[in-house]
């Protein structure tokens, strides 16, 4: 059986994650697997920097310079965006302040991680998105003859024209599809709020061949997770590792017939190329904004900054490099071992 050495450490993930946070917060499951995400990184990264076991991690290890470390690997190796950064060292503060509030031994490490700056952005972050090409060309990529193939097909479709985050769809029960004259979709975003987007018409047409095929004896009120898979004969609700898995496969199949589709095609690409094409298209960025789930307007303006910046790069191409103008408009610019069976029973997984 897995050991730690560092007991108190790994009794205090356990209780944040599982006591603390649902119970005492009241998080939502998006919250707390956020925070859960964040953790098992760091312990990751903590075991490969060390060259030791998960068990053997210890408050010691997870000092202020190795959360710095892991920080910096996550901006330059992961590619992960300074928000994203930023939201992992909350995660991390977090952690610690709940463990400083049931050990007074741990305040010492509490505040040494205080110091760790939230990193600052000189400019808005340019977002990532697709062209409608790209999204045509991978929808065209799953075997829509198997019933792998019309699921995934039928999945990627759904993310897109709901403009929704990857947990939102993999959350939703078949009763959370509304039929009728005008379709929509009853989604559960950050921070429990609800609300309801409109599905296309050919989007429904795919539902229908969706549900002949893996909710053949279900009504519309069925409460059965829209998106499942079996595990030892066992329906569990799709994980967001299943869907990365499967978009990492079309997208490097497609990219060599069309060189649009980014390098990286992950689930949160859907949601941002789907707000970039409705305010491409004229819909205000108060609709996009409702539409995305978004608590503030303000960051739905990501779109608009993002617009305007593609449209000075596709100016400053057409300017000859002779042109007075061209100076003038430049911008700089899994296998079963100790390690899983650690994070199961401490709630890392």
């Amino acid at each position: 059986m897995a050991r730690v050495t560092d007991a108190a450490l790994f009794g205090f993930v356990h209780d944040f994650l599982k006591v603390y946070l649902p119970s005492q917060r009241c998080s939502s499951p998006h919250t707390i697997k956020a925070y859960r995400t964040s953790l098992e990184l760091l312990f990751d990264f903590a075991k490969q920097e060390k060259g030791i076991a998960l068990g053997n991690i210890t408050f010691e290890i997870l000092d202020n310079q190795m959360i710095a470390k892991f920080l910096d690997w996550l901006e330059n190796s992961r590619n992960c965006s300074v928000a994203t950064r930023n939201q992992r060292l909350a995660c991390i503060r977090s952690f610690y302040n709940y463990a400083a509030s049931m050990d007074p031994t741990v305040i010492v490490r509490q505040i040494e991680i205080r110091k760790i700056p939230q990193k600052k952005t000189a400019k808005p972050e340019m977002i990532e998105f697709m062209s409608e090409s790209a999204v045509k060309a991978l929808l065209q990529q799953p075997d829509t003859s198997t019933q792998r193939g019309l699921r995934d097909q039928f999945f990627m479709i759904l993310l897109y024209d709901t403009a929704a985050r990857v947990q939102e769809i993999l959350s939703l029960r078949v009763k959370d599809i509304h039929l009728g004259a005008t379709p929509t979709a009853t989604l559960l975003g950050k921070g429990s709020k609800v609300r309801s987007v409109p599905l296309m018409s050919k989007t429904m047409a795919h539902f229908k061949n969706y549900m002949a095929l893996f909710h053949l004896n279900e009504n519309e009120f069925s409460n059965e997770y829209l998106f499942y898979v079996f595990r030892d004969g066992v329906k569990h609700p799709m994980s967001d590792d299943n869907v990365r898995k499967f978009m990492k496969k079309y997208g490097k199949a497609v990219r060599d017939t069309c060189p649009e589709v980014p390098e990286n095609v992950h689930p949160h690409l859907w949601r941002h190329s789907r707000a970039m094409h409705l305010y491409q298209r004229g819909m205000d960025l108060t609709l996009i904004s409702q539409w995305l789930g978004h608590a503030h307007l303000e960051t739905t303006l990501i779109y608009a900054h993002a617009d305007t910046e593609l449209k000075r790069k596709a100016i400053e191409q057409a300017t000859p490099e002779d042109s007075p103008l061209k100076a003038e408009n430049h911008i700089s610019n899994f296998d079963v071992n100790d390690d899983e069976i650690l994070k199961k029973l401490y709630g890392l997984k």
